[in-house]
């Protein structure tokens, strides 16, 4: 699995004065920590930035002078996409699109232009989670649809099929079928379309960091068995990296050695 830091969030105290301020430091002290935590991608989260969007310019540059790295561009403003997947050069990653009709058309045409690969959430028109894999699978085929509608190819489609946090009364349920529906989209497809996971959802509204640390340590191991591509996390939390470094090695065909991961 590709290992990407969610760690670079507006919503932090220091990031948001950083981008307000213009100071490059605290960005790139973070930055630094992530890739010094093995982090091999980069999600830059700015939130809607409604404001002044193109400080998506700023946040980008300044991740840009420390890696060539994927970045993944983490907006809900389409504006500040555009900035920000023109700042990240060919490395950049539009995440993301659902079939919310107003995100399709303000997304698709963006990716299409700039030939950036996109993140496809597995979300139902309404901005719902689908319950079940069967309607995962739906939403999964109406997705790769309207990126063809679009000329994009099923190729830069990056699906997420979201992980549920444990706290819904049905959470843990429909982790097991978000499992299952990793397995079969290759198939569903009929290509290896790549798949990512948010693994920190699954632990939305708990508080207690060892609590945190249990739970997601326990389901990294299952996303990777369910051949999950891009799993996106808090990489400083410790020992995730770890896990899940340890489990690609044992899934890996090839030869094996203590010192893979």
């Amino acid at each position: 699995m590709i290992i990407v830091a969610d760690n670079l969030r507006i919503t932090g105290k220091s990031i948001a004065a950083a981008v307000d301020a213009a100071d490059p430091f605290p960005v790139e002290d973070m930055v630094k920590r992530c890739l010094h935590a093995g982090a091999r991608a980069i999600d830059i989260n700015s939130g809607p930035l409604s404001r002044n969007p193109e400080k998506m310019t700023f946040l980008v540059r300044c991740v840009r002078n420390l890696t060539d790295f994927p970045l993944f561009i983490d907006t809900a403003n389409p504006r500040a996409m555009a900035f920000g997947i023109d700042a990240a050069g060919k490395n950049g990653i539009i995440n993301g699109v659902s079939l919310k009709p107003e995100r399709l058309q303000a997304i698709l045409p963006l990716a299409a232009e700039s030939g950036a690969d996109v993140v496809g959430y597995l979300l139902k028109e309404d901005g719902q989670v689908p319950e079940s894999g069967e309607e995962r699978m739906r939403v999964a085929v109406d997705l790769v649809q309207a990126c063809r509608d679009f000329g994009i190819e099923a190729e830069r489609l990056i699906i997420d099929p979201i992980i549920a946090p444990l706290s819904w009364s049905n959470g843990h349920i429909q982790n097991r079928e978000t499992l299952e529906v990793i397995r079969r989209l290759p198939e569903l497809i009929g290509i290896p379309v790549r798949s990512i996971a948010g693994l920190s959802n699954l632990t939305t509204g708990l508080s207690d960091p060892q609590q945190k640390q249990k739970w997601e340590a326990a389901y990294l191991p299952m996303l990777a068995a369910a051949g999950l591509d891009i799993v996106l996390m808090d990489v400083l939390r410790e020992g995730l990296v770890t896990i899940a470094k340890t489990s690609a090695v044992m899934l890996d065909d090839g030869i094996f050695s203590w010192e893979m991961a």
